[in-house]
């Protein structure tokens, strides 16, 4: 371990952790001649920064549970930043349990990926009715966009409207723009010249990385939480960049008979079984493919298909991913719902007359009926 003279362990300026240039499998390693760069990064976040390459290196689950569940015994404002376009696929569940009494300011990020033509008012009563559903109490909601620099003046004003001198906590779930953010209230809100490592992969900060206020009080950002339930932690790293949207999504419409079949590239099929003729919206990034067929020759057309006519991953990818299950859901008549698949986005069903569905998706990605969000 490389210590400063004054025997203080160096941490990495980008993800936090300690850092060593002994094991370069490990997490925090770095050679002994990067230990002049400036500022001292790790291996891996180097890699991150000036590659976009991911690696291995993950943070330890029981070091991750331990700096979570002390934010509980500080007196602290808690920031809680989720992913609209993946809103139940990155919410903490039982945060309230973690934080105990600290005060939580819920911070909804990506609203850039909705149609532009969305009500920010509608959408942020929607957020309260999902947030409250799921036990967590908010002191506040604000909506934005930190990459495309919307609504972040708003963050500023609620951090100072409820920090009242605390220290900040910033948790959030992998992927969900948490250091996109952090690296903007460097900028806004501290006068400390530091950027935080930021990539697209799932788990960039691997400890807690504090950020010193005029007050001396803190930012202190904590690892993303990694959740298997998400189809951005189970599908290759390469088909990232095609799964996550980086722009206001075109919601793509098809107009249905039942016994019909949409494939979402080789990743989801969803099946039509009984109803109406009515129409059916995806809100997924556009970079998917999606191809509709008859059900009667869906089981065909995947078992020939899968990795090529269908769309990527390749066959030989699906193979090392978690063979798909079956979600049969009814829609009530008169209800208009959205199917939600975490980390991949949602089908809104917008007839009136009820339907029967069923959503294939990889054993363990959590698939759901909602209110619709839109």
């Amino acid at each position: 371990m490389k210590e400063l003279d004054s025997g203080i362990a160096l941490s990495c300026a980008g993800c936090g952790v300690s850092l060593q240039s002994e094991r370069q499998e490990e997490a925090g390693y770095l050679p002994e001649s990067a230990l002049k760069r400036e500022p001292v990064i790790c291996q891996r976040c180097f890699r991150i920064r000036n590659y976009n390459e991911a690696s291995s290196v993950a943070v330890d689950q029981d070091d991750f549970l331990r700096l979570l569940g002390s934010i509980g015994e500080t007196d602290s404002l808690v920031v809680h930043i989720v992913d609209l376009y993946d809103f139940e696929g990155s919410l903490i569940s039982g945060l309230q349990r973690f934080v105990g009494n600290n005060p939580v300011l819920l911070v909804v990020n990506k609203v850039d990926l909705l149609p532009k033509s969305m009500n920010l008012n509608r959408i942020r009563n929607w957020v309260q009715q999902q947030a409250k559903a799921e036990g967590l109490r908010t002191v506040d909601i604000v909506l934005c966009s930190a990459k495309r620099n919307i609504g972040f003046d708003h963050v500023i004003e609620a951090l100072e409207r409820h920090r009242k001198g605390r220290d900040v906590y910033v948790v959030g779930a992998t992927n969900v723009g948490k250091s996109t953010l952090i690296n903007r209230l460097i900028r806004d809100y501290s006068d400390l010249e530091r950027e935080l490592t930021t990539s697209r992969y799932p788990g960039t900060t691997l400890d807690a990385v504090h950020i010193p206020l005029d007050d001396d009080k803190d930012i202190i950002d904590t690892p993303g939480i990694v959740y298997a339930s998400r189809m951005t932690e189970i599908v290759p790293r390469s088909f990232l960049q095609s799964l996550l949207p980086d722009k206001s999504i075109k919601p793509l419409v098809y107009q249905l008979n039942d016994k019909q079949t949409l494939f979402i590239s080789s990743l989801v099929r969803f099946d039509f079984v009984e109803g109406e003729r009515q129409s059916f919206t995806l809100y997924i990034s556009n970079a998917l493919n999606v191809h509709r067929t008859k059900l009667e020759r869906a089981d065909e057309l995947y078992k020939e298909h899968r990795g090529e006519l269908l769309g990527a991953p390749s066959r030989e990818e699906l193979d090392e991913m978690p063979a798909w299950t079956r979600h049969s859901l009814r829609i009530p008549r008169g209800a208009k719902k959205d199917i939600f698949i975490a980390g991949l986005g949602w089908i809104q069903a917008n007839g009136t007359t009820g339907a029967i569905v069923d959503l294939y998706a990889p054993k363990g990605i959590k698939v759901l009926m909602r209110d619709s969000l839109i």
